[in-house]
């Protein structure tokens, strides 16, 4: 399966109305709608290694953490609003959440800015996975660009530092960025993902 969170890709709505609640929420409604009692795979990326996280403190909530065979993420970005973006506020934008209630930042990937909504950091501090140890009850393995401009790969350090229980492997791209979408970055992806499935 494979969707666009609400407010991104061919999905409707728009991001700033989102938070890490509601796109959770999305993959809920189609993990529930679409896999039957299958187990699952959780692939990632950025924003959506968080989400799996979050994912798996909820099979466990609901008794269903058998279900979870693996997790390829990359570049994962749990707690990037409270991690990466509100350690390195300037005053500026602090003042412009308080009074517009979002900051904007050049994109590398748009013409236009990205903007971040006090209600996205409010609520990311809500669905915090760092704080403590990472319980995933299943393996895991990361892959990580070390030229990432948006997720340094100090965090996905950080991230194998609370996996303490579970199978983790960390993969790092020396020359990789963040999107890691080279034909190479593309093939090890595909090898990951493999070698899980087939491990079951």
């Amino acid at each position: 399966m494979r969707f666009d969170y609400s407010g991104h890709g061919v999905s409707s709505g728009h991001y700033t109305d989102g938070t890490i609640s509601v796109w959770l929420e999305d993959a809920i409604a189609v993990i529930d709608a679409l896999a039957g009692n299958g187990r699952l795979l959780l692939v990632g990326s950025s924003m959506g290694g968080w989400i799996a996280f979050r994912l798996a403190q909820i099979l466990r909530q609901r008794g269903e953490a058998e279900r979870l065979a693996g997790m390829v993420l990359i570049a994962p970005a749990p707690d990037f609003t409270s991690e990466l973006i509100e350690p390195n506020l300037t005053d500026a934008e602090r003042a412009a959440l308080t009074e517009k209630g979002y900051f904007e930042e050049p994109s590398d990937y748009s013409q236009e800015p990205n903007r971040f909504t006090a209600a996205l950091i409010e609520d990311g501090r809500e669905n915090r996975v760092m704080s403590g140890l990472i319980e995933t009850g299943c393996r895991v393995h990361i892959l990580q660009g070390m030229n990432d401009p948006d997720v340094p790969y100090q965090h996905a350090l950080k991230i194998m530092e609370r996996i303490v229980a579970d199978d983790a492997i960390l993969t790092l791209v020396h020359d990789g960025d963040h999107r890691l979408s080279r034909p190479e970055d593309i093939e090890r992806m595909l090898a990951a993902v493999s070698h899980m499935s087939q491990k079951g």
